[in-house]
C-alpha cells in the first residue's frame, strides 16, 4: 500500500454501537487508518496533544455537550487541521439540516442508517 492510498480518518460520535459499526465497516478497506473519539472533548484532547492527523474528519451531529458543528469549528482552528474535510454522520436528513451542514462548510453528510458494507467507498469518494 502506497502512502497516497491511504486515508487517515478520525471518528467522534458519543453511541459506542455506531463507533463500532463504523470501525466495522472501515476495516474493510485495508488502507483506511482510523481514530475514534467518544465526544468533542476527547477529540479536542487527543487533536491538541497527538501529532496524529486525519486526512478526513467524520463527525455525528447531535452529541452532549458539544454538538458536531461546534467541534467542526473548534477543530479548524487547530493546526493540522485547517483546510481538512469534514463529513457529518446524522439521521437528521431533513433538506435544511443537510443544507445547512454544507453552509458551515462540511463537504458532505452521510444518512444515518448508512450501508455499512459501502461506508468505506462512500467516505473515499468524498475525498478524491
Amino acid at each position: 500500500m502506497s502512502e497516497a492510498d491511504r486515508l487517515r480518518i478520525l471518528y467522534v460520535d458519543d453511541d459506542k454501537d455506531i463507533r463500532h459499526i463504523v470501525k466495522l465497516s472501515l476495516a474493510l478497506d485495508p488502507a483506511i487508518e482510523l481514530r475514534l473519539c467518544a465526544d468533542g472533548a476527547e477529540a479536542l484532547h487527543a487533536a491538541k496533544t497527538d501529532d496524529w492527523r486525519p486526512d478526513l474528519v467524520m463527525l455525528d451531529v447531535m452529541m452532549p455537550r458539544m454538538d458536531g458543528p461546534t467541534l467542526m469549528v473548534e477543530l479548524r482552528d487547530l493546526p493540522g487541521f485547517a483546510g481538512k474535510p469534514f463529513v457529518f454522520v446524522t439521521a437528521r436528513a431533513r433538506e435544511a439540516d443537510v443544507h445547512s451542514y454544507h453552509e458551515a462548510g462540511a463537504r458532505g453528510v452521510i444518512l444515518k442508517p448508512f450501508n455499512p458494507l459501502t461506508l468505506a467507498s462512500s467516505v473515499r469518494a468524498l475525498v478524491d
